[in-house]
């Protein structure tokens, strides 16, 4: 396994080398950024859930925890306005990340295409320099599909995460607006 890794890098091309380098930073920065949005937003969301309950078992506020508090606890008068504002702060938030997500979902397999396709007119390069046949042909596409398979390995990945992160956001969403609709409902 070891030599045949070092074969592979003495072969490749050095832009396909580089692809597959950025293709592994990408990988790292999106796992990074799913595992530590998504523990937070699961955190967040305990939070509002339970807020939520407490306002529906005939609490007259949300709890000391809870997002909506921050714009809450300094007015006296509460407004459908504050309390959008506190939406629109809270949507904000929960969907960072999911920008970054969505163009390495959708960039990633044109990066990895990028490799292949460098690594293939390399390959056509060698074959007019030596003679070898189909398998040199063989030998050079079937290492420059390596890139092509990891720029969608890394994609399937990102677009999954992207996935799961923004139904976090929307049920996250969801409990503060029905929060906010039970203090309004509250006031009439």
């Amino acid at each position: 396994m070891t030599n045949e890794i070092i074969d592979f890098y003495l072969k490749s091309h050095p832009v396909t080398l580089g692809v597959l380098t950025l293709l592994a930073l990408y990988f790292i920065v999106l796992n990074w950024v799913f595992f530590y949005r998504y523990f937070s937003t699961n955190n967040w969301l305990e939070t509002e859930n339970s807020s939520l309950e407490s306002l529906l078992m005939g609490s007259v506020t949300v709890n000391e925890q809870s997002f909506l508090n921050n714009f809450l606890k300094t007015r006296s008068n509460i407004t459908k306005e504050v309390l959008e504002l506190g939406m629109l702060a809270a949507t904000k938030e929960a969907t960072k990340g999911l920008s970054l997500l969505s163009i390495f979902a959708s960039t990633t397999p044109f990066i990895g295409l990028f490799g292949t396709v460098v690594s293939i007119l390399d390959t056509f390069n060698n074959i007019g320099q030596s003679s070898g046949g189909m398998s040199v042909i063989a030998s050079g596409v079937s290492d420059a599909l390596i890139a092509t398979a990891a720029g969608i390995f890394v994609a399937t990945f990102a677009y999954t995460y992207h996935q799961v992160l923004k139904r976090k956001s929307f049920e996250l969403i969801n409990s503060m607006q029905m929060q906010s609709d039970a203090i309004i409902a509250r006031k009439v």
